[in-house]
């Protein structure tokens, strides 16, 4: 389709793209979202400590992180499609064969390895590839709208999987569902993603001028190439801080209220769906502040936006003990403030990457900046089921995920200081 075709029409391209990624991202989220859910009956009925399912967890969330800058580099080797199907392809059989294991290797294998790549394969760096690839103006409001699908995801996943584990008293239940969306997202992905705006005969968003001709697919190993871009990312000092900043985030969100919040309401004698919820309704609030994020990235400084963000997070965290064991109130304004910038953090720092790195890296060093932040949300989903087991309560745990998040806020601030950010390319 040439670009005079195109330009007939009001839609650009690049936004049909963002909405299949959106989409992919949604069950994906849905994936995600399982964990959290299933903690408890899993673990009753093979009799397992919560210690010993949060490392299957911990698993799955560290290689969740690890594959994001190796799934940047197949996304220039392969194309942005056919990476997207594979992620959904391995989520799908990981879920769906987990319902038929019955030993701890095996969920190792399914639930730690499998779902973790195919998650990492659709993850955060995806949003930030298809932005960085199909948008010039507005990618900070792109990449807050798609990285609000994680929120999305738990709000329609989180109630549906819970009820459904509830109702039928098995925890299969919530795999199945998984194992459903993410196959059924296959066919969306082949029939309408496309690897690039060349493919359809456009310019990224925002851009004038005649059609460039398509360059050529990144050659070579995708891992040897995701390598050598962290050791030369890692001689930058502003790589560290934004690497740090977002391990913090992913060890106060994921890995620690995504995966143990049901289980804690649930110690305080709040029953399970009414727990889900609430993350339900942390993810509402997410949908928005994640969104407006974006949107405030694009006009405002973004070292300011995450000082902003982690303090408030921070605050949340320290707060959280007493709300669970005081009135219903005290956990409405929780949701409300720990929602708001549950992952909010994300559009300001993949504008830094963009800005320090430019544009032709950016994919692959956030992506290993994303991997910070899970390997953060592997040793939070670890170390809070670990610390749950030896005191009885995660009181210790949430207290320390805020005083990290306070330390964060203040990390960020440097970020770019002292020499001009590279400017990113029209």
């Amino acid at each position: 389709m040439t670009a005079a075709a195109h330009a007939d029409k009001k839609l650009h391209y690049a936004w049909i793209a963002a909405g299949v990624t959106f989409f992919t991202l949604l069950a994906a989220a849905g994936a995600r979202a399982t964990s959290g859910v299933i903690l408890l009956p899993f673990g009753n009925e093979f009799q397992w400590s919560r210690s010993t399912v949060s490392t299957i967890v911990a698993i799955n969330i560290f290689l969740y992180g690890l594959i994001g800058p190796f799934a940047a580099a197949l996304y220039q080797r392969f194309g942005l499609r056919r990476t997207m199907v594979a992620a959904m392809a391995l989520l799908s059989a990981g879920y769906g064969l987990s319902t038929v294991a019955t030993h701890y290797w095996q969920f190792v294998i399914l639930w730690g390895v499998v779902v973790g790549i195919g998650s990492g394969m659709a993850a955060a760096v995806l949003g930030a590839a298809v932005a960085n690839k199909w948008f010039t103006e507005k990618r900070g409001l792109v990449m807050g709208l798609l990285t609000a699908s994680t929120a999305t995801g738990q709000l329609i996943f989180l109630p549906v999987l819970a009820s459904a584990v509830t109702t039928y008293h098995n925890w299969r239940a919530a795999p199945w569902i998984v194992a459903g969306a993410t196959l059924l997202a296959i066919p969306v992905i082949w029939w309408l993603m496309r690897d690039g705006p060349r493919d359809v005969g456009l310019r990224p968003y925002g851009e004038t001028g005649p059609v460039e001709t398509a360059a050529p697919a990144a050659v070579g190993n995708p891992a040897k190439r995701a390598m050598d871009t962290l050791i030369e990312a890692m001689r930058v000092r502003d790589f560290w801080l934004l690497a740090g900043s977002f391990f913090v985030c992913g060890a106060s969100t994921n890995g620690l209220i995504g995966t143990h919040l049901i289980s804690a309401a649930f110690d305080c004698g709040i029953p399970e769906v009414r727990a889900a919820s609430l993350l339900a309704l942390m993810g509402l609030f997410d949908l928005v502040g994640t969104t407006a994020s974006g949107w405030l990235s694009d006009r405002y400084n973004c070292r300011y936006l995450l000082f902003m963000y982690y303090g408030l997070r921070g605050v949340s965290l320290l707060f959280l003990p007493s709300a669970l064991l005081g009135p219903t109130a005290g956990l409405g304004v929780f949701a409300l403030f720990y929602g708001l910038d549950w992952i909010a953090t994300v559009p300001p720092t993949v504008k830094l990457t963009g800005e320090v790195f430019g544009r032709e890296k950016a994919s692959i060093v956030f992506g290993w900046i994303a991997a910070a932040h899970q390997v953060g949300a592997a040793c939070a989903a670890y170390a809070a089921g670990a610390l749950r087991t030896a005191t009885g309560t995660y009181t210790l745990a949430f207290f320390s995920a805020g005083a990290l998040c306070v330390v964060a806020a203040l990390i960020v601030l440097p970020i770019g200081k002292g020499r001009a950010l590279a400017p990113q390319p029209a």
